[in-house]
């Protein structure tokens, strides 16, 4: 098995780069995850922002869809940002024709709910469970949490109620990019459920 500290990145498509750097500083080691095998090596994943659609169809011809699904089942600790939030929705509203999801999160996503890239801003979010003030977010094309079910809970809000951040046991989603602006606590969060698996 894995060691505590090693965490993969879902590495078909997406901005890998930018975590893999907050992973690294943070002291874990990472693993770039193309295929089952080194999703294996792995105590915890995440799933970065880019387009949901190709990471679906590139998850299912690396044979990785399953493998995720398990992992999810299992336990493993995820964060999913932007588009990788979209991937652990167990509904996913607006997705294009036969778009498939990993799940596991109890929520309802909608894509592209903040229009196209020029439209992409920041905010300073309050999240349940920070109290070491705000974080600072960036949203780029990102997706909105339209519903949070029983099982999940919602973590921040942008001013006009619009849900942003959700966590459900292992897993945590977010409609922003926290790796862009030099936030780090989400991955600090990542670490410490791989931490309390081991």
């Amino acid at each position: 098995m894995a060691g505590s500290t090693t965490v993969g990145v879902l590495a078909l498509q997406g901005d890998v780069r930018e975590h893999e750097r907050v992973l690294q500083d943070l002291g874990a080691d990472v693993i770039r995850v193309r295929r089952p095998e080194e999703l294996a090596q792995v105590a915890g994943l995440v799933i970065p922002g880019g387009e949901s659609s190709v990471i679906d169809k590139l998850s299912r011809l690396f044979g990785l869809q399953h493998p995720i699904r398990d992992a999810i089942l299992d336990g493993m600790p995820v964060l999913g940002t932007c588009a990788g939030l979209i991937m652990l929705a167990d509904t996913v509203v607006d997705a294009i024709d036969g778009q498939q999801s990993f799940g596991g999160l109890d929520v309802v996503v909608r894509r592209n709910a903040f229009g196209r890239q020029v439209e992409s801003f920041e905010a300073d979010l309050i999240v349940s469970g920070m109290d070491d003030g705000p974080v600072h977010a960036a949203f780029i094309r990102g997706p909105v949490i339209d519903y949070v079910g029983p099982n999940a809970d919602a973590l921040a809000s942008l001013d006009d109620g619009r849900i942003v951040a959700v966590a459900q046991g292992n897993l945590i989603g977010l409609s922003f990019h926290p790796e862009i602006t030099g936030e780090t606590r989400f991955h600090e969060r990542l670490l410490a459920l791989v931490a309390a698996e081991h």
